[in-house]
Parts: C-alpha cells; sequence; structure tokens
C-alpha cells in the first residue's frame, strides 16, 4: 500500500486535495488542530492542559539552544529526566504568568516592545554602519529558531508582559538591615568541628562476594547491565560546497562578469590634503558666523600671498585640534570620507591648488591639496579567482534550490535506497557505526542533529530500514539517512559483565562495613571513650576548609542545644563521617564595604523569595497540576 503511495504521489495529492478541502470547510482548521491534539496531558494551568508533544518540542528547543551556546556540553545531561522535568516546569510557569498578565490586563505598548528589540544585543549586532536593520539576516537568524519576524515580536510582548507579573512584588521588596543583619549573622556564623571519615575503599578488602551472589543480583537487576540500542546507517548530505564542486565557470564568462564590474575591481582615487579651519558650528549666531568667514578670507589672503607658509599659519590659527598640530594635514581620503562642500572643493582641485573660502556645517576651510593617488585598475588576472569564486556562489545559490526539491522528492519516492540520489545529484554516501539515539561524542555533527535521530530511529526506519525524509540541519544543507544494520537493547551476558557485577556487589558490602564501624565509634564515643577525630577546625559556610559539602550541611545544622553535638554522616559510595560540633563562634565584623556587598545581596535574595513565594501563590490560584512525577535528585 505505502508502496503504492510513494510511486504516485501526483495521484495522491489530487484525491486528498478532493477529500481534505470540503472537510476543512465543514470542521475548519481548529476542528484538525483538536484532533490532531491527542498527546497525554501532562500539566494543567487554569485549566488548560500541556501535552507530551507540546513539552517534547519545548525541550528539542531548549536543546538545541544549549547546544548552540556550548558545542562541547554532555547532551545526555540534556535529555536527562531531571532537565525534561526543568523543561517542563519552565512551561507551566510561562502559563502561569501568561494568564496572570492577562487577568490583570498588563499589556506591553508598541514603544516598550520597540525599546526592548532595540537594546536587544542579538538584534543590534545585524544593523548596518548606518543603523538600518539588515532584513535579511533578521529573517535568517529567526529562521533558524523556527520563527518569523511577527512571531518573534510576539514572543517579545509577551515575555515583556509576563515580566510585570512579579516585578511589582520583586520591585517593591524591604529588606530592612535589622533582619538583614541577623540572617547574615547566623548564614556565615563558624563552628568548631572535629571529625574521622571511614571511607568505603578501606574496607573494601574485608569484603567476599561468592560466584553465586554475582549471578543472583545479575539475575535480579537485568536492566542494569543492558547493551544500548545502537544503528549502523549510512547517509547523503547535500548541501552548497557540494553543490558549488560541480560547477565550472567558463573563461567568457569570467571575462564579461569582469568588464561589466570593472568598478568593482578599481582602486578608486585618493586626495591628501591640508585645511585651515575657523569654527562655525550651524548653531552660532549669524553675527559670529561673519566674524568667522572674515577672519578666514584675511587667512586666505595670506596664504595666496606665501603659499610655502600653509602649513605653519595652519599651527596657528587653524581651530581643528586634529589636524593643525601637523599643519593641517588630513593625510589620504577618498570620496564619501568627508563633508559634501569639503569633498566637492578638494577633488575639484589640482595638485598644489588652493581653494577658497569653503564653508561647511563645521565652520570654514581654507584647502591645499598636496597629493593625488589615481584610481588604479586590478587586471583580470588579478582577480579572476575571486570572480569565479562570486560566480560560483551565485550559480550555487540557484542550482541548490532546484537539487534540494529533486533531493527531497527521490529520497521519499525511492525509500529503500540512497543509490538513486546519489547517482541523480553526484553526491557520496558517507557511513557510520554504533549510531545511538542520543548524540555520541565523535560522530559527525548531522548525526548529533536531534531531529535526524528521531527521524532515524522512528519504527518505520528501523523496521523497514527506510530513508528518512529530507532534513534540514543547517543553513542550505539537507541530509537523509537510513539504517542498514540495527541492534536493539538487550542484557548482556553474565560472562561479558561478571566484573562489574561483582566489583558493585563489593562495594555494597564495603560501604555497609563502612557504615557499621562508623555506628560503632559513633555510639563508644558519645559514651565518652577516647574519640580518634582531626584536629579541631573552625568552619562556616563559606569557608568550609576541608569538609565537604554533606558534611558541612550537617555540621551547620547541628542542634547546638546540648554541646558537643555528635552525628553521622551518610557519603553514599565514599562512605561515612562522624562529627563533632563543640561549639559556635561569632563570625568576625565585615569591612564595610564588605558588609554594605552583603545587605544588598540579602535584598536581592529577599526579593528573589517573595517573588517565589508569590508565584507559588498564583499557581494555587490557577490550580496548577503537574501530572508527571518528579525524578527522584541524583546524589
Amino acid at each position: 500500500m505505502f508502496d503504492y503511495v510513494r510511486n504516485n504521489t501526483r495521484l495522491m495529492g489530487i484525491l486528498l486535495a478532493l477529500f481534505i478541502v470540503p472537510a476543512f470547510v465543514l470542521v475548519g482548521v481548529d476542528g484538525y488542530r483538536s484532533m490532531g491534539d491527542r498527546g497525554e496531558t501532562v500539566a494543567v494551568v487554569a485549566g488548560k492542559a500541556i501535552k507530551r508533544d507540546e513539552w517534547d518540542a519545548a525541550h528539542r528547543r531548549e536543546v538545541d539552544r544549549i547546544r548552540a551556546a556550548q558545542p562541547g556540553i554532555d547532551l545526555k545531561q540534556l535529555d536527562s529526566d531531571e532537565a525534561r522535568f526543568v523543561t517542563l516546569e519552565r512551561l507551566v510557569r510561562e502559563q502561569v504568568l501568561s494568564v496572570a498578565s492577562q487577568k490583570m490586563n498588563l499589556l506591553t505598548s508598541d514603544q516598550k516592545l520597540a525599546r526592548d528589540l532595540q537594546q536587544n544585543e542579538s538584534i543590534a549586532s545585524l544593523r548596518r554602519p548606518d543603523g538600518t536593520l539588515d532584513m535579511d539576516r533578521y529573517r535568517q537568524l529567526l529562521a533558524a529558531q523556527g520563527m518569523t519576524p511577527a512571531m518573534f515580536e510576539q514572543q517579545v510582548r509577551l515575555d515583556l508582559s509576563m515580566q510585570q507579573v512579579t516585578q511589582g512584588v520583586v520591585n517593591s521588596s524591604l529588606a530592612t538591615p535589622a533582619v538583614a543583619n541577623v540572617s547574615l549573622q547566623a548564614f556565615f556564623e563558624r563552628r568548631e568541628v572535629q571529625l574521622a571519615r571511614f571511607a568505603t575503599a578501606d574496607f573494601k578488602a574485608q569484603a567476599k562476594v561468592s560466584d553465586e551472589e554475582v549471578e543472583k543480583h545479575y539475575n535480579a537487576n537485568p536492566a542494569k547491565f543492558q547493551a544500548e540500542e545502537q544503528a549502523d546507517v549510512e547517509y547523503v548530505v547535500l548541501d552548497m560546497a557540494t553543490v558549488m564542486e560541480g560547477i565550472s565557470i567558463s573563461e567568457a564568462d569570467l571575462k564579461a562578469y569582469y568588464e561589466q564590474n570593472a568598478n568593482r575591481y578599481a582602486t578608486p582615487e585618493e586626495r591628501r590634503a591640508s585645511h585651515i579651519l575657523i569654527n562655525a558650528p550651524a548653531s552660532a549666531s549669524a553675527a559670529d558666523r561673519e566674524a568667522a568667514k572674515t577672519k578666514a578670507n584675511d587667512l586666505l589672503t595670506q596664504v595666496r600671498a606665501a603659499p610655502a607658509q600653509f602649513a605653519d599659519l595652519a599651527k596657528k590659527h587653524s581651530q581643528d585640534p586634529g589636524s593643525a598640530p601637523s599643519g593641517g594635514d588630513l593625510s589620504f581620503f577618498q570620496r564619501g570620507a568627508m563633508v559634501k562642500p569639503f569633498e566637492d572643493a578638494a577633488f575639484a582641485l589640482s595638485k598644489g591648488g588652493l581653494s577658497d573660502v569653503v564653508e561647511s556645517e563645521f565652520g570654514y576651510h581654507i584647502i591645499q591639496l598636496t597629493d593625488i593617488r589615481p584610481s588604479v585598475q586590478r587586471p583580470l588576472a588579478a582577480v579572476k579567482s575571486e570572480i569565479e569564486a562570486e560566480l560560483k556562489k551565485q550559480q550555487a545559490q540557484r542550482e541548490f534550490a532546484e537539487k534540494a526539491e529533486l533531493f527531497t522528492n527521490l529520497v521519499f519516492e525511492q525509500s529503500d535506497s540512497l543509490a538513486p540520489v546519489v547517482e541523480r545529484l553526484k553526491l557520496k554516501i558517507q557511513t557510520a557505526a554504533a549510531v545511538k539515539r542520543q548524540p555520541q561524542p565523535g560522530l559527525p555533527p548531522v548525526l548529533a542533529n536531534a531531529k535526524v535521530l528521531e527521524a532515524l530511529f522512528a519504527p518505520d526506519a528501523v523496521d523497514k530500514k527506510r530513508n528518512t525524509e529530507s532534513i534540514e540541519v543547517g543553513a542550505n544543507q539537507l541530509v537523509s539517512a537510513r539504517i542498514t544494520a540495527h541492534r536493539p537493547t538487550s542484557t548482556l551476558p553474565l560472562a561479558e559483565v561478571k566484573d562489574r557485577v561483582k566489583d558493585l556487589l563489593l562495594n555494597q558490602k564495603a560501604q555497609a562495613l563502612a557504615r557499621e564501624e562508623a555506628e560503632k565509634n559513633l555510639s563508644a564515643w558519645k559514651g565518652g571513650s577516647e574519640a580518634k577525630l582531626s584536629p579541631a577546625v573552625l568552619v562556616s559556610r563559606d569557608k568550609p576548609g576541608t569538609l565537604r559539602p554533606k558534611e558541612l550541611s550537617a555540621a551547620m545544622r547541628a542542634d547546638m542545644g546540648t554541646a558537643p553535638a555528635w552525628l553521622s554522616v551518610d557519603l553514599g559510595d565514599q562512605g561515612f563521617s562522624v562529627i563533632k560540633v563543640s561549639k559556635i563562634v561569632p563570625r568576625e565584623p565585615p569591612a564595610a564595604e564588605v558588609a554594605t556587598q552583603e545587605l544588598r545581596q540579602y535584598g536581592q535574595w529577599w526579593a528573589s523569595a517573595e517573588g517565589a513565594a508569590y508565584y507559588n501563590a498564583l499557581k494555587k490560584r490557577f490550580k496548577v497540576e503537574i501530572k508527571v512525577p518528579q525524578p527522584a535528585k541524583r546524589l
């Protein structure tokens, strides 16, 4: 059936149009949207559902954004349950703030939107020297993120409206110095501690594991010993560089282009001049401008009487601080570098010539032309490679659109092989082994693209070894891939993982021995036996010394109602610690500037806490439900 569809796409297109168009008339676009909206509900905000498809799409966008900003990041971190849940929480937050902004009528005006866009650094980088926005690059930047300018500007407008929801609470937050000082003193207090560590590694030699225990654990926990799903793939890439490789430019075309664009390959004429400037800005009074003009005419008379004295007169009388010290010399300049009246006068002079008094927006100038560099035409031989590259690029841009359409059609219509598209477009089949569902280091960039991997491991592509659709992975870059060999997830044989299982059990037993020893010593030391502890040290949250984070946290939270306090700290795989907290020592008074900075920082914390509390109140008001369980935090 599917082969018939693929081989008769035009006929099927006509038939589908006959059925679909009347259906749109009957149920409308929204009807089709709702019919396709069948994803599982993962959250609800104010009665509106957030579907799993929406969550997945948002997470893909977030992964793409982070990968673009941090190319070297470990992609496994981005696909973890924790990372995906963070994306869901962000979606919920956006929905809560969006609903709140609508109910509070917190709108963003066109003027505020324009100001925000003006301050956007990414957009500012697209401005031309004259300040105008390069709209082509602006559209390309947004298209790479799957957005149009209208979509982007609407998103910014919504973001600004949502910001207003919490800004009022955050900006009006007030943390008094008295409250701040009490909290800061408690936070930065010091405690005298001693400890003994019972490391798992130290007990590993005492642990014993039998072959029966290894086999029992292996059989009870097959999920721990899985070989990941893998596939060997082949793929083809159509990009601008590939298209350009097949293009050749004739000598006649090179010559014709050179002759038609001769002015592009000529160095423009440059002139060197000196000037004497008498300042008279446009804002000056008529009397002041007339006085400046009179002074300039007097200097012109002196220069004409003794042209060789121009530099000395410029040093003495010119009011241009940049050129006066060098006798008025402005060095070489091209057309367009000077204000128009000055430029017109300078380019009308012969070498050594002297102008009349020239009026500009800066005042009155006397110009002496000191040198001329004539325009020089670069020969065809010197610019041949440059023209060839330009013509190839132009032709490739025209051909790419045609070849992209053919590429897309061929990989779809003849989906059981990449050979037809390779033969027709003169492409090269590339291969990769052990490709996984998640991007892996060392593989080609196109196989690190989330869209490619998603299509490659789709059921149809896995089961039937069909080509993926044509996927755009970059500007003017399309790829299609297919699986040539697939290895599903499977449990590794015991012989292959026996050492790993044994080591795992040894660590578990060693950890249990470390716990037992720690608890035995803790009980004895609390009872009065001589404790074998490290020397006493003062620690605080900002100066933990050699304490590990869990040890420091436990020591700072210990109840000091009856000192000393004894406690045991579970360090996970590393073992256990026994800690003795003897006393609390107040912090030393900070320097004045440090105290001021701390108060400011505390004010920011307080504002953040009030903002978070307000957001939690909004969540209750709008009856937020997150239907996905929060992943357990990893230790």
